[in-house]
């Protein structure tokens, strides 16, 4: 119901086919929606187009929900295709009443030899209608030989198309340039062109916002609203985001899919605030949630050039994710990795030093277990093993450790940390031993010093 000013409440749409997994192109076209329908207080749908059966699975609906959660997009609403089919029926009986749809006989191969022809003569490759002109005993010839038409939505020619497209500007489309699409397939089934049409106006969607590659759609759509008797609704047609190297996004290839980048370690924070400002001149920067997009989301921030996903500038805006990430966030992930017992104090300690998550059982490991420590020169480690003070140990220890190593042995900088540090540790670097060692403590230390694993 429209407000006291009569403005339509807010509802956008996220509708992927579940054909196969979302890649990240998908999933900014779904956070943007989401953030635009949290800013506006309105409504975020989430519908699985699933109509095409052959390809559609459970399978993959189930995964693709599991990323939009994985990632944090909530929806307010979902619902499938394929639990409408009786709502598009109606709907082409409407369109049949009122003499906008009508059956096509020609076979695959009949327009696709039509198509061809119309490109060797220089001619768009637009449809001829000449199923409108067919003869009843031509029709009943046809019926008798088993052959079921396609049925196409008759365009209105004389009409111009416009709308004020969000990220396009005006745009403007002869109705005459275009060919009448096919709506309904030759065993019933509708197309997208029709489903999508009559869930967006039944569901009072009032804002599409998608790839620009649906930009024709677009004009043929807003046709089939009027001629459904919706409400038109406000459009933005994004450019299609490319791989590092410029090459498209598809499901059936696999790109830069979500789950892989969610094994690899990627967090759903990172890739959020990435993808909110890929497109704009704006940074991308660390947040906690992805409520905190919300304010900063204005979809004039959008331009028209080819936005570029590049993993690799990634991994720095997912270090700075993790070194604010508080150990309660991760105490949950870090027990389901047989690493319950890691503890705050060492999440503390080595969060600055992560660019993933997983690094995180390097340093589990070297306090909670036995390493083989690296002896560059064993008897300075001997030496120092023998200047370890009592415990308790608290951050102050390393410095009063070391300035007493360097004392006795005369060594400072590199030549006196490092061989210490891969005593220690068995690593090259890592985050700083003063926060360390009292986690590794006297014993480990002792041990490891001494050559032994421990």
């Amino acid at each position: 119901m429209p407000d006291s000013r009569g403005r339509r409440p807010f509802v956008c749409r996220f509708a992927p086919s579940p054909t196969g997994r979302l890649h990240v192109g998908n999933v900014r076209v779904a956070l943007l929606n989401w953030l635009w329908a949290r800013r506006e207080g309105g409504r975020f749908q989430l519908r699985l187009d699933d109509t095409d059966t052959e390809r559609s699975t459970a399978a993959f609906a189930e995964a693709i929900q599991a990323d939009l959660c994985w990632l944090g997009l909530d929806w307010d609403e979902l619902f499938r295709q394929s639990d409408r089919l009786d709502r598009y029926a109606a709907a082409a009986d409407s369109l049949r009443a009122a003499g906008r749809l009508y059956p096509c006989w020609e076979t695959a191969e009949e327009l696709d030899l039509k198509r061809r022809l119309a490109l060797k003569s220089g001619r768009a490759p637009r449809y001829d209608r000449a199923a409108l002109q067919l003869p009843a005993d031509e029709r009943a010839r046809l019926e008798r030989e088993g052959r079921r038409p396609h049925w196409r939505f008759l365009l209105e020619d004389a009409a111009v198309v416009e709308w004020d497209d969000h990220v396009r500007g005006p745009q403007r489309v002869e109705a005459s340039h275009l060919s009448d699409p096919v709506l309904l397939r030759e065993d019933g089934r509708p197309l997208y062109t029709l489903s999508s049409a009559v869930d967006d106006g039944e569901t009072g969607v009032t804002l599409v916002l998608r790839g620009e590659d649906h930009v024709t759609n677009t004009a043929v759509q807003i046709q089939l609203f009027q001629a459904l008797g919706f409400t038109v609704p406000d459009f933005a047609h994004l450019p299609l985001l490319t791989d590092a190297g410029g090459q498209g996004l598809s499901k059936r290839t696999g790109s830069v899919g979500i789950a892989a980048l969610r094994d690899d370690g990627i967090e759903p924070t990172a890739l959020a605030a990435y993808l909110a400002r890929l497109g704009t001149p704006d940074p991308a920067e660390p947040v906690a949630d992805l409520a905190a997009l919300v304010p900063g989301f204005d979809i004039g921030r959008f331009g028209r050039a080819t936005p570029k996903f590049d993993a690799q500038e990634l991994w720095p805006l997912n270090a700075r994710v993790l070194h604010a990430l508080p150990y309660a966030a991760v105490e949950d992930w870090l027990a389901a990795e047989g690493m319950g017992d890691f503890g705050a104090d060492l999440w503390e300690a080595v969060r600055p030093n992560l660019v993933r998550r997983q690094d995180a059982a390097v340093w589990y490991r070297v306090v909670r277990h036995a390493v083989t420590p690296v002896i560059e020169d064993a008897d300075f480690c001997r030496q120092a093993a023998a200047l370890l003070p009592e415990e308790p140990w608290d951050e102050d220890t390393w410095g009063a450790w070391t300035a007493a190593v360097k004392a006795a042995s005369g060594r400072k900088g590199k030549a006196l940390f490092h061989p210490l540090r891969l005593a220690l540790t068995g690593e090259e670097k890592g985050p700083e031993l003063a926060r360390l060692l009292p986690l590794i403590g006297a014993g480990k230390a002792r041990v490891r010093l001494s050559g032994r694993s421990g």
